[in-house]
């Protein structure tokens, strides 16, 4: 179908040829670059034709479709071979570059019989020969050749690598890739990293350069004990191939070395994101080479027991890894085959064993800020996973139900392997139950089932499924003749039915008068029910006290704290009285919050203290992570991050005996973080954040999870970890939930703008603008948050600005400045502004002022804006900000004068500073600009260097050393050139 209009003339032609070249390799570009080989022809001239041709070619080279490279290619020998006044220089260059590229496209296909690949090879030398252009590229694809089929490369590597380079050599960072590889072939790893050197620092770079080199270089790393710079390049350099089919061999060996160093998960996950490859790769060579990356990941996680875990494979069907394992096995074999028998070697199949054969080389390197294990990757469709430790669950059918009843009694974590048991147990067909008075019936078990998951369902703050599975529970019991547990869950149901969101509706005062009628509903059920058990009793009491403490915490009102208090006696006294050490511990522990709560931290810390020395004593050991952890969040409150950090790892090391969930413990992995920040250990903190998520996302409190995930990404930004930032972001926006938009769309917003901001600061300003622009136009809906729209639209136009594209970042300012009308954002807006207005002068000069001084003038009416609200600005005052923006931005359009009067105006706004002040460096940094305005544009010195003495005489004493050298070195550059 049209992908373009139609071009009518060759200017036209020419338009459309250049807009299709700044498309991505994909179908979109090839199948419009045949359209407009079609439409070339359709002109008398010849010289638009070969340009369309060309481009045409050059679509086919990079979106790995090798079998129609060549024909284009005829085509184009045959226009210079008849018309070759129509190939200027350039033209010509061109067409005798690409001999290359069909040299490497026919060595892709094993149909071309190996005879017709050198025929090819001697066509190229004669050519290159009779336009008397040097022998160095013939050489090389000569070499390459002997490497594809398998024979001794040593005497065509010495025929080209000894050569001097022609302007038709291959690029510095390709030959330098093809060198590495000759000595890596030779086992010499050492020598092959050398020369890998330049290209994977950088130095050396091109179109496919550094991603492929990146990807053969992993495995050799990590042989040479380079693990950390394996890590780093497997980050950079699979972001630089990932979903592109000319690269798919690259994604292979980056599969491959998640394979070789325990990140098998990642594997995994990096699979489904390259899933288009499989169909989408027609290079055979590529595609051999790809499938088996491919398949030394499968084999690896089949061989650690998981070839049931789901795998993105082949359109059209569903794939677990065990099946697409033997799939790809199939194919690659076949293909490596048919290489082999047109070669008339081994060579393919022998490469694919060697790979296949290896054994991992690290037990475990964290690749990602994500550490995932394949314990981590749920099968499709399978139960949520529960912990099942064999000890801790009977044999006998009867004693487990007992086991469990008389666990969930004591408040003991076995109880979730018990139910997580006996749930599997009662759902297999052919369930018996036993006929055991101590079990009672069905009915009463599965009211038990039913209570334990209104439980699990109401810690993931799920209100309304919760309540209404206690509401069920009750009734089971009431039919098992059960009276105290039923009532027990009606009691559990008071709760999460008030913190239903209509009853929280109207904020805090609303949601307090629904726990305060949750409580009174808590105190007549309990008084209606004169039989319960007093481990029924104790908790009906411990959720009297819960509901009034949760209202403490919505309103802080200091009249709710005492009645808090006097329940939580209530349920110590009653605790003690029968001996029930969990409930005894709980009422310590509530006690302690609520004092917390209150704002009397050394009161709640005493009494913490008090509660570790019981639990220490008397147990119960499952309360104590929990209560370390209330101490070390009692410790950071009152500034003593070092023995907070101690209480907090104390208790994660203890909380490694329990289930996680139980123990909380990703929220001990948060307080850790928070610790580590208050201590100076940022990588440490970025460390248990990360953990802390990973573990909200397994036991299911997805939006915890990624809200701490925010956290980590903002913190590895923060930190210049960008390529991190970006990896984890990257795996995040791909889990399931957020692909199919049931993640809140305002927090998968944030990902998305954090992501652009790291591939901002990872220099991938493509990227970053359009991850942005798509993200402006989405918050354009936003008609609850037009600040959020505001903001990203601001960033947006600064992005737009960045890649030269001023028009567009004018109308993305535009749409900021809108929404800012509805919800103000000075401080963002103001500096987008001044921004945009530098960037259009900085790049465009004179041509540029007037939309930059437009800008500006948009930027001054914000300001005034502010200054009516009354709003002061966390950073820069809005004024002098703008004025020294003038400054700049006068002084890039050479109106020097101009500039120097707003540069005045700025340093008399900002006011010379004191000792202690804050804006020394910006004061500092406008006077220095005046100055060089003054005295290097202006070529006025000598006040110039008044100006600049007069500043750093006041600077100095006031002990702003920092700030004064360079206002001293321009001194002495204007006092040298006078």
């Amino acid at each position: 179908m049209p992908t373009a209009p139609h071009p009518q003339n060759t200017d036209e032609l020419y338009r459309a040829l250049q807009e299709n070249d700044r498309r991505p390799y994909g179908r979109t570009r090839t199948v419009t670059a045949e359209e407009l080989v079609d439409t070339a022809e359709q002109f008398a001239e010849p010289r638009p034709l070969v340009h369309a041709l060309l481009a045409l070619q050059k679509a086919y080279n990079y979106g790995s479709e090798p079998r129609k490279s060549p024909v284009v290619f005829a085509r184009l020998l045959t226009l210079f071979d008849e018309q070759p006044d129509v190939f200027d220089e350039r033209l010509r260059h061109t067409l005798f570059w690409r001999f290359k590229w069909v040299a490497n496209a026919l060595l892709a296909l094993p149909e071309i019989p190996l005879a017709s690949l050198r025929q090819w090879l001697t066509e190229m030398r004669d050519r290159y020969a009779k336009a008397g252009l040097g022998l160095q590229p013939y050489y090389g694809q000569a070499y390459r050749l002997a490497s594809h089929v398998g024979e001794d490369t040593a005497p065509a590597f010495e025929l080209w690598a000894g050569r001097t380079r022609t302007k038709l050599s291959d690029c510095e960072a390709c030959e330098i890739c093809e060198r590495a590889l000759y000595h890596l072939a030779a086992g010499d790893d050492e020598r092959a990293l050398r020369t890998w050197e330049p290209v994977l620092a950088g130095k050396e770079s091109c179109q496919e350069e550094p991603a492929r080199s990146v990807s053969y270089a992993l495995l050799p790393l990590l042989r040479t004990g380079r693990s950390d710079r394996a890590r780093e390049l497997h980050l950079t350099g699979y972001r630089a191939c990932r979903r592109n089919p000319a690269m798919s061999g690259e994604v292979g060996r980056h599969l491959e070395f998640c394979a070789l160093t325990g990140n098998e998960a990642r594997g995994l996950e990096l699979l489904a994101e390259n899933r288009n490859l499989f169909g989408e790769v027609d290079s055979p060579l590529d595609l051999v080479s790809f499938l088996t990356g491919v398949e030394v990941l499968l084999q690896r996680v089949e061989l650690l027991g998981h070839g049931d875990l789901p795998a993105a494979g082949y359109a059209g069907r569903t794939w677990t890894v065990t099946g697409l394992r033997a799939e790809v096995r199939g194919r690659a074999a076949d293909l490596a085959a048919r290489f082999d028998a047109r070669n008339g070697t081994t060579a393919h199949t022998d490469r694919r064993t060697a790979r296949l054969d290896r054994a991992p080389l690290l037990d475990a390197l964290e690749l990602t800020l994500r550490a995932r294990g394949l314990d981590d990757v749920a099968p499709a469709a399978a139960p949520e996973p529960a912990p099942e430790p064999a000890p801790l669950v009977p044999e006998s059918l009867a004693e487990l139900i007992v086991r469990a009843r008389e666990s969930e009694a004591q408040g003991h974590p076995d109880a979730t392997a018990c139910w997580a048991r006996l749930r599997t147990l009662v759902a297999a067909p052919g369930y018996a139950h036993p006929h055991d008075p101590a079990v009672g019936p069905l009915v009463r078990l599965r009211a038990d089932l039913l209570a334990d998951e209104a439980a699990r369902v109401g810690e993931k703050d799920e209100y309304d499924k919760a309540a209404a599975l206690w509401e069920a529970a009750a009734g089971l019991y009431d039919e098992a003749g059960a009276p105290g547990d039923a009532a027990l869950a009606r009691a559990c149901a008071v709760l999460p039915a008030a913190e239903l969101p209509e009853e929280r509706a109207d904020g805090a005062e609303a949601k307090a008068a629904a726990l305060t009628a949750a409580h009174a509903a808590l105190v007549r059920l309990q008084e209606e029910t004169p039989d319960l058990a007093p481990y029924q009793e104790a908790r009906v009491l411990r959720l009297r006290a819960s509901a009034l403490g949760l209202r403490l915490q919505a309103t802080r009102d200091e009249e709710h704290i005492a009645p808090v208090l006097a329940e939580v006696d209530l349920l110590l006294a009653f605790a003690t009285r029968h001996d029930i050490t969990g409930q005894i511990s709980g009422a310590h522990l509530l006690r302690a919050s609520t004092q917390a709560l209150s704002g009397d931290l050394p009161t709640a810390l005493t009494e913490t203290d008090a509660l570790l020395d019981r639990l220490k004593a008397d147990g119960p050991a499952w309360h104590l992570p929990r209560t370390l952890g209330l101490r070390g969040r009692l410790r950071l409150g009152l500034g003593d991050a070092q023995a907070a950090h101690a209480d907090l790892t104390e208790g994660l090391r203890l909380a490694a005996d329990w289930p996680s969930d139980y123990t909380d413990t990703a929220r001990l992995h948060g307080d850790l973080a928070q610790a580590c920040m208050r201590l100076g250990r940022p990588d440490e903190a970025l460390r248990h954040l990360s953990r802390s998520a990973e573990l909200d996302l397994r036991h299911g409190s997805r939006t915890d999870a990624f809200c701490t995930y925010g956290n980590v990404a903002q913190l590895s930004l923060e930190l210049g970890r960008v390529e991190d930032c970006i990896a984890l972001l990257d795996s995040l926006l791909t889990e399931p939930d957020v692909a199919a938009g049931e993640l809140d769309d305002r927090l998968v917003a944030q990902l998305r703008l954090y992501r652009a901001r790291a591939l901002h600061a990872g220099e991938d300003l493509k990227a970053a603008t359009a991850e942005l622009a798509a993200l402006a136009a989405e918050s354009a809906g936003w008609d609850d948050d037009p600040g959020s729209h505001a903001m990203i639209a601001a960033e947006t136009a600064v992005l737009l600005a960045e890649s030269g594209e001023f028009g567009r970042a004018r109308e993305a300012a535009d749409q900021a400045l809108a929404a800012h009308a509805r919800a103000p954002r000075y401080e963002q807006l103001s500096s987008c502004l001044r921004e945009l207005a530098r960037l259009q002068t900085q790049r465009q000069g004179a041509e540029g002022l007037a939309d930059a001084l437009a800008v500006l003038a948009d930027a001054g009416r914000v300001a005034d804006e502010a200054r009516a609200a009354e709003y002061e600005a966390r950073d820069r005052s809005l004024d002098s900000a703008l004025a020294y923006e003038h400054g700049r931005v006068n002084a890039y359009a050479g109106e020097y004068e101009t500039a120097l009067a707003a540069l005045d105006r700025a340093v008399t706004l900002l006011g010379e500073p004191g000792p202690d002040d804050d804006h020394a460096g910006e004061w500092a940094e406008c006077v220095r600009l005046a100055s060089v305005v003054e005295g290097l544009y202006l070529e006025r010195p000598v006040p110039a260097l008044t100006r600049l003495d007069a500043a750093i005489s006041h600077l100095t004493p006031l002990g702003h050393t920092e700030e004064t050298e360079p206002l001293t070195s321009l001194a002495a550059q204007l006092r040298d050139e006078g």
